[in-house]
């Protein structure tokens, strides 16, 4: 790749990244979340259940800062702790859906809808493109994150 088109493929990135920041703490704000909670939030309604350190250990968030946001999180009525009778010091996090959609649908219905339109204007072999790369970038920054956070 030529140093012009890297460099505006580079801008292009950045600023995807910087309207999905600025999107997402819109969103935030007009749920009554921190663009944190928000972000969490959607993490924990990708599984039935999950348990606190397993939240640590997928968002590199210290013990006391999955406590608080748990807490915060339940407060909202977003999620509830479930105990283990065998274990009460293991809490298991349910994520409440309904209520969730309750506060978040309404914001993404017309966000998933123009998404949608735009999605419609590129080829099958252009989005598969467009998923690789997804993808390929998503692994770079998990790794990124893995290695600071593991340094």
């Amino acid at each position: 790749m030529n140093k012009d088109r890297l460099k505006q493929f580079r801008e292009a990135s950045r600023q995807y990244s910087d309207a999905s920041i600025f999107m997402h703490e819109a969103i935030a704000r007009k749920a009554g979340l921190s663009n944190a909670d928000h972000k969490y939030l959607g993490l924990i309604l990708q599984y039935d259940t999950i348990t606190a350190g397993e939240i640590a250990k997928l968002t590199g968030l210290t013990t006391g800062a999955v406590t608080g946001l748990i807490d915060r999180l339940e407060k909202k009525e977003l999620l509830k702790r479930q105990f283990i009778r065998e274990d009460r010091r293991k809490v298991i996090i349910i994520p409440d859906r309904e209520n969730s959609m309750k506060l978040l649908g309404p914001i993404f219905d017309e966000l998933q809808q123009k998404t949608i339109q735009l999605i419609s204007t590129f080829s099958e072999a252009e989005t598969d493109i467009i998923e690789r790369y997804f993808k390929g970038a998503t692994a770079i920054m998990k790794e990124t994150a893995d290695q600071l956070n593991n340094t």
